[in-house]
C-alpha cells in the first residue's frame, strides 16, 4: 500500500510558490487528479476495514514513514524541506482527504497528523478544509506571497 508515496509531492516547490486565490485553486484541481489514486488508497482501505481507527493509524503511521524516508538524508530532515513538507500537506494533502467527503476522512486526517507530528521531530501541523482555506486568500496569502 502506498507505494511511492514521495510521487504525491512531485510539483511540491512549483505548487507552494507565488501562492494566491486563482493559482490555489487551479493547483488543488490539478492536485486531485494528478495525486488523487493515493488519497482514494487511503481512504479506501479505512472505509473498507472493521476497525477504521486502526485502519486510519496503520495507513498513517505508512505514510508518514514514506515520506520521511523518500525525503530524509541519513535519517535527518532538512529544516527548509521540513517546512515545505508541512505547507504542503496543510495546504493541499488534508484538504484533497477532507474533499473526498467520506464518512472516515476526518479520522484520516487525525491519523495523519498524529502520525506526522510524532514523526517529524519538532512538528506541530494540523489541518482544516479547503473552504476555509480558499477563503482565507485576499490577493496574496497573508500578504507574503
Amino acid at each position: 500500500m502506498l507505494d511511492n508515496i514521495e510521487l504525491m509531492f512531485t510539483d511540491l516547490e512549483l505548487m507552494l510558490r507565488k501562492l494566491k486565490k486563482l493559482s490555489y485553486e487551479e493547483n488543488m484541481k490539478r492536485f486531485q487528479n494528478e495525486q488523487g489514486h493515493f488519497i482514494d488508497e487511503m481512504i479506501n482501505h479505512v472505509k473498507g476495514s472493521e476497525d477504521p481507527d486502526a485502519a486510519a493509524a496503520e495507513v498513517a503511521q505508512e505514510f508518514s514513514e514514506g515520506v520521511f524516508s523518500a525525503f530524509s538524508q541519513k535519517g535527518r530532515m532538512n529544516g527548509r524541506k521540513q517546512a515545505d513538507l508541512n505547507f504542503f500537506m496543510i495546504y493541499y494533502v488534508f484538504p484533497a482527504i477532507l474533499l473526498t467527503n467520506e464518512d472516515c476522512s476526518e479520522k484520516l486526517c487525525d491519523g495523519i497528523r498524529d502520525a506526522w507530528n510524532a514523526r517529524f521531530t519538532g512538528t506541530n501541523i494540523n489541518y482544516t478544509t479547503y473552504d476555509k482555506l480558499y477563503s482565507s486568500f485576499r490577493n496574496k496569502i497573508f500578504g507574503i506571497f
